[in-house]
């Protein structure tokens, strides 16, 4: 049976783990060869085997998203290793979290360069390839903290705000390309994501949201997702897309 994503190259970053796996996985079973990007090299020689071993194509690129010129190759790798590129999703990302005053502002120039300039790079340089294909599929990953702002996630909401706002402005710069933007805004997942943070009043924070929330998305849970988005008719733009799970406030 055909795949809804056959002949379809889709690049994905972070990759190595949680949601950028799962998605991965979700597009190869779909059709897709996958191009997938991020830090921990080894892990993503594994998920390429993966895929591979239930007959996908898949390469793997060792990635910095803050790295411009490492970006820059990834995309221009994945379009001539893979014949093409027809879907970004910008996913890679970080969350630390905690109050302003007495910040590691290292944390927060890492977060800018993961979450906002590592998604720019990447589009930047897909943007003209899928241009002259006539058309393609953007993704960026956003989360619910791009929708609502809370003490204690300042800069983090700062940089999904911004993903979310960028989604929409370049939407409104390439609809007449044939290509589509689309935002995914999840709110709690189960992925590494939280571990990223050690501030005791952080962690607290998230164990009692945890509770209250009972029941939290999975990473497979938003792969179903992309790959959806992707398979609707070139007509249809889904453009912003919130996802939480049910017990989420």
């Amino acid at each position: 049976m055909a795949g809804a994503l056959d002949g379809r190259v889709a690049a994905i970053t972070g990759a190595s783990s949680g949601i950028g796996e799962a998605t991965a996985l979700e597009l190869a079973r779909s059709g897709a060869a996958v191009a997938v990007g991020a830090r921990r090299k080894q892990r993503l020689d594994s998920l390429v085997g993966r895929n591979e071993s239930d007959g996908g194509r898949a390469l793997a690129f060792e990635l910095d998203v803050a790295d411009e010129a490492q970006c820059r190759a990834f995309i221009e790798g994945a379009n001539e290793q893979l014949g093409g590129l027809d879907v970004l999703l910008n996913n890679a990302g970080v969350m630390l979290l905690g109050p302003v005053e007495d910040a590691d502002v290292d944390e927060w120039r890492r977060m800018v360069d993961v979450n906002l300039l590592g998604l720019l790079y990447c589009t930047h340089a897909a943007l003209p390839l899928m241009h002259a294909a006539g058309g393609g599929d953007v993704v960026n990953v956003s989360s619910v903290a791009g929708r609502r702002a809370g003490a204690g996630a300042a800069v983090y909401n700062l940089t999904k705000f911004g993903v979310t706002a960028f989604s929409e402005a370049l939407r409104q710069e390439v609809l007449d390309f044939g290509i589509r933007v689309t935002c995914v805004e999840p709110g709690m997942v189960d992925t590494e994501l939280q571990s990223h943070n050690k501030h005791p009043a952080v962690l607290r924070s998230m164990e009692r949201a945890a509770e209250r929330i009972g029941t939290p998305l999975s990473a497979e849970d938003v792969a179903r997702t992309v790959a959806w988005v992707l398979a609707q008719p070139r007509h249809v733009g889904l453009n912003e897309l919130l996802i939480r799970p049910v017990g989420e406030r």
